[in-house]
């Protein structure tokens, strides 16, 4: 859905970074994250979240950060980059239950068989290992403050075209919510959720990320009915010093690896 290499990446990747690192690092913070854990990021984007654990994982911790397409990523001190189709290939070097943490965020709703992914990434870690997943649900994103009803329907169909388009590449925008249950379902325990909602406004890099959409995703909204033109208003309108919308609720959900298995 969202190409790696490219101007438009980039300034998705740091969007990301700005809007969703103040929830994502805290929680890995207080879940005790910290010296000597082997970590593995799946679909680490720009890496941000990849060189936070570096530096809180040192010393003797390791940093394995893999994507799709890892060319936005780069190797650093206790960083190791790799290519991975997370639904296709099998996890990086060492045994089974190898790692200490497994985080995703913003991937697993992309892949078409996210619950068998997660069965993977569940069989990842060691016992009492720990599995982050960030994910957004889009079904709750309502303007709040427009400067007419055309503007305000304007914005309504954006959102709606997007959905559509992640629809259509084998995503499931809402997917969020149904990941606590998901998590249970795949063996884990200790479930702890995390739900952040915010308010989109023109300094806010949730709406940044709104408006690199209407460009890195344009052929797609095309494709769903949005014309250049509605894409030029509606990115004007998200410029708009009085715009605010409702942020699409964002969900942070741990769980464990139980210590002791049955067989």
């Amino acid at each position: 859905m969202f190409g790696n290499g490219t101007a438009h990446s980039r300034d998705q990747h740091r969007c990301l970074a700005a809007a969703y690192d103040p929830v994502t690092l805290p929680r890995l913070a207080a879940a005790g994250v910290g010296p000597g854990w082997r970590c593995l990021e799946v679909g680490a984007g720009g890496g941000s979240i990849a060189r936070w654990l570096a530096d809180r994982v040192a010393p003797g911790g390791s940093v394995l950060a893999t994507d799709l397409d890892p060319r936005d990523l780069v190797p650093g001190p206790g960083i190791e980059v790799a290519a991975l189709d997370v639904a296709r290939d099998p996890l990086p070097e060492g045994p089974a239950g190898a790692y200490d943490l497994v985080v995703a965020r913003l991937t697993l709703q992309h892949v078409p068989c996210r619950d068998a992914v997660l069965r993977k990434l569940v069989r990842a870690l060691k016992p009492g290992g720990l599995l982050q997943i960030d994910e957004i649900d889009a079904s709750y994103e309502p303007p709040l403050l427009t400067p007419n009803p055309p503007a305000e329907a304007l914005y309504v169909r954006f959102l709606e075209a997007k959905t559509a388009a992640l629809r259509a590449a084998g995503g499931d925008p809402c997917w969020a919510r149904k990941v606590p249950a998901a998590m249970r379902a795949a063996g884990l325990t200790a479930l702890d959720v995390h739900l952040h909602i915010g308010v989109r406004h023109p300094q806010d890099p949730g709406l940044g990320l709104q408006l690199n959409h209407t460009h890195n995703l344009r052929d797609r909204l095309k494709e769903q009915g949005m014309t250049d033109d509605d894409l030029d208003r509606v990115r004007e309108l998200m410029r708009d010093p009085s715009f605010r919308a409702a942020s699409s609720v964002f969900y942070s959900v741990q769980g464990r690896r139980p210590a002791e298995e049955r067989p």
